[in-house]
């Protein structure tokens, strides 16, 4: 059994605390980080606009700086990747593959859970409530989109069932909605009971 685990700042030690409750006879256990290509991209793109702007003075605004600074965010964003694999290989608390890779963070988790046999991964958006806007749009990308079994975890425990919204009101004359069946559009009358209208 392959199990990869998603790993994100602020949400990795509940991942790896379900791959230790439900993935105990896993035969392999990769913990993955992804990093996404914004903030160095978005670095990259200033320093190459300074140096491509024309000065007074005969020189590029960029000239002196050294180091593009992209690539020094990109060197920081490694090293806080493999310190955070490192941490939750150790709460893991046995062997495991360390796995980092970087670019459309959530296109880069699905491939990278081609051929396992469960994807671990928590839930990143609005988690005061239950619901759909508990998971953000990569997790629910991957979600979707996952070529095998998922494990969604809460990062702290999951509110209480009084934070689902209540159900549309019934008004009185409206035929109630059969299980599984759409609700009517809002503001739109209810068909009136009854046969449909004869046209002549």
């Amino acid at each position: 059994m392959r199990v990869i685990a998603w790993l994100v700042e602020g949400t990795w030690p509940a991942c790896v605390d379900a791959v230790r409750a439900h993935a105990r006879d896993a035969s392999e256990v990769v913990l993955l980080h992804v990093t996404g290509p914004e903030v160095p991209g978005v670095a990259h793109g200033a320093f190459a606009g300074l140096l491509g702007r024309a000065h007074p003075g005969g020189h590029a605004p960029g000239e002196g700086w050294g180091r593009d600074p992209g690539d020094r965010l990109e060197a920081l964003g490694d090293s806080s990747a493999a310190d955070l694999l490192a941490a939750a290989a150790e709460r893991l608390g046995r062997p495991c593959t360390r796995q980092e890779r970087s670019g459309r963070v959530e296109r880069e988790v699905v491939a990278a859970a081609e051929g396992a046999d469960l994807l671990v991964l928590a839930r990143d958006g609005d988690r005061s409530r239950l619901g759909p806007r508990s998971l953000g749009p990569a997790v629910r990308f991957a979600v979707d989109h996952a070529p095998c079994p998922v494990l969604l975890v809460w990062p702290e425990p999951a509110p209480a069932l009084g934070t689902i919204p209540p159900p549309p009101p019934h008004h009185p004359g409206e035929r109630p909605p059969h299980p599984g069946e759409r609700p009517p559009h809002p503001g739109r009358p209810p068909h009136p009971p009854g046969p449909p209208p004869q046209h002549p």
